[in-house]
């Protein structure tokens, strides 16, 4: 096979496919601020993780914020992504309000200061590295992956809330 062939079958990074991950994320404070506790439930070719940690004086939108930084950021490699929160704010956020942030120089249409700034920009960062879809699901609401990442948040939470 000539080098010019060998160009033309060599496979590229648009053709080569990429793991299928599911990932589950929640966040829980008690008090807002107060001890509070993210959870991830990643799931990719019939293995699964689970993830959680806790900060003790943080909020629930910071915890919403961290699970999927914190998910996304023990992957490997590139991965097709599909995230499910039960967070507008981190929905939203992410597929519609991030991209003004980014031109008005993260300020808010008011000017202020978009809040938790850090980690909207680390969870850009990271979100760049996968192709990621972002798909809300109604809280409490007994969907078993939305269920295993609150318990998973609650978990963190506890082992900071003592």
């Amino acid at each position: 096979m000539s080098e010019e062939q060998e160009k033309k079958t060599a496979p590229t990074a648009a053709t080569i496919k990429k793991p299928v991950v599911v990932i589950y994320t929640d966040g829980a404070c008690k008090g807002n601020p107060g001890p509070g506790g993210w959870g991830a439930w990643l799931s990719a070719g019939g293995h699964e993780k689970e993830l959680f940690g806790g900060e003790a004086n943080t909020t629930n939108n910071r915890m919403e914020l961290t699970a999927p930084i914190e998910a996304l950021a023990s992957l490997k490699r590139s991965c097709q992504v599909t995230i499910y929160t039960d967070s507008e704010y981190v929905r939203k956020g992410m597929t519609e309000w991030i991209h003004g942030w980014q031109r008005r120089g993260w300020k808010t249409a008011d000017g202020k200061p978009v809040k938790n700034a850090e980690l909207w920009q680390r969870l850009d960062a990271l979100r760049k590295l996968h192709q990621v879809e972002w798909r809300w699901v109604k809280g409490h609401a007994g969907d078993p992956g939305n269920e295993r990442a609150d318990m998973l948040a609650n978990k963190g939470c506890a082992s900071v809330g003592r």
